[in-house]
């Protein structure tokens, strides 16, 4: 049986309202910023439309006590226990919990530890406040997925090395990481008494594993982490915003509070209202939402296996961005080759880190649709070109 969103309404979706589709006009099919085309939940559209049928005061500092209860409990579920209201900082979306956190806990010329390739805000937040970047490059280990090098991770400490940025579930690769692999990152974050800032904005979107948030690995590291999330990714209310720091360590926040303040804004009132409604009313579309994506990210696989096996795919345990790497194919620029050529915009490998030229983000949160027609006119452009295809 056809899906709603297999026969979404184009009309509503592309337009100057919408960057994704706006930005590269309209003969181009957009699979690169990361929200989705799918229509919000129908409980989220009536609370804002309920939220703004009230006064828009000014929101009580905190947040709505609501949405803060909500929070708590949705992080409850996930395992990240013993947390109360005086452990969320409400932001006004994840990147400034990004900036916020690089500020509050580190100084100019500190070192800071992320692996890439990596969201770019990660790495973007590091050279604006001028901190030293200590990249740890991810490689695909004897598991087929992308795997943390250890080794690597031990050889960047210095001195100066202060932090450690951590992105799980993890954009791009879809990795999540398991309890072994977080144990292993925990003990080395407290070895060398580092402060962690852990993303787990994509946490509502997992297919296969566990998430497991970082700070319930121990009270120890708990109370060196700040965990950042928000409703955008899982409930695609990115142009709302809302995000909130999380941490055991109210000492965190506070410095993270005072290293924005002015600057960082109050709750919004809208998004407060979308939050708490996905998460009290939100999980039955999520979960219809998270099969079709991993249908999506299924067909994607077959069609790369078949008709490009040249690019080569790692299966995302989470998320509904698929990191893809060309290299093979021994284009200059293949971002700009796919754009020209394919008319298909995906995201460029190398604002993600370093060495990961040749690599190119796929958001599949998209129709089936127009997901195929982007990888078929994706075939059709680099079998044009007709070097190195089987």
């Amino acid at each position: 049986m056809p899906h709603p969103y297999d026969s979404l309404e184009m009309a509503a979706i592309k337009g100057p309202h919408s960057v994704k589709w706006s930005l590269y006009g309209e003969e181009v099919l957009p699979l690169w910023v990361a929200d989705m085309d799918f229509p919000v939940c129908a409980e989220v559209v009536q609370a804002v439309a309920a939220r703004l049928s009230k006064r828009i005061g000014y929101p009580q500092g905190a947040g709505d006590p609501e949405l803060l209860e909500a929070i708590l409990a949705q992080q409850e579920a996930m395992g990240l226990k013993g947390l109360g209201r005086e452990n969320l900082w409400l932001t006004t979306s994840v990147v400034p919990g990004i900036y916020a956190s690089v500020l509050g806990l580190t100084s100019v010329g500190d070192e800071v530890i992320t692996q890439v390739p990596v969201y770019p805000p990660f790495l973007n937040a590091l050279s604006d406040y001028h901190r030293i970047t200590r990249a740890s490059p991810m490689a695909i280990g004897p598991s087929g997925r992308w795997e943390i090098d250890f080794d690597h991770l031990e050889s960047l400490v210095s001195p100066a090395t202060r932090m450690l940025l951590l992105c799980n579930p993890q954009n791009p690769t879809g990795r999540v990481f398991t309890r072994g692999e977080l144990q292993r990152l925990a003990e080395f974050a407290l070895r060398h008494r580092l402060w962690v800032m852990v993303d787990e904005l994509w946490a509502g979107l997992v297919y296969e594993g566990e998430h497991i948030p970082f700070a319930s690995i121990s009270p120890e590291v708990a109370q060196r982490t700040v965990t950042l999330t928000g409703p955008c990714k899982a409930f695609n209310t990115a142009g709302l915003g809302g995000g909130v720091a999380i941490s055991h360590n109210p000492e965190i926040l506070a410095r993270m509070q005072k290293a924005t303040r002015g600057v960082m804004g109050h709750p919004n009132v809208a998004a407060m209202a979308a939050w708490t409604a996905a998460l009290q009313h939100g999980q039955a579309w999520l979960e219809d939402t998270r099969n079709y994506l991993r249908a999506n990210r299924d067909f994607l696989g077959e069609f790369l296996h078949t008709k490009l096996p040249e690019v080569k795919y790692i299966p995302p345990q989470a998320t509904y961005l698929a990191w893809l790497d060309f290299r093979a194919l021994e284009i200059e620029d293949t971002h700009r080759f796919l754009l020209e050529k394919a008319k298909v915009a995906l995201n460029e490998g190398s604002t993600f880190g370093t060495n990961f030229k040749g690599f190119l983000r796929l958001n599949f949160a998209t129709s089936r649709g127009v997901l195929q027609e982007a990888l078929e006119r994706i075939e059709r452009a680099l079998r044009a070109r007709g070097t190195m295809l089987a």
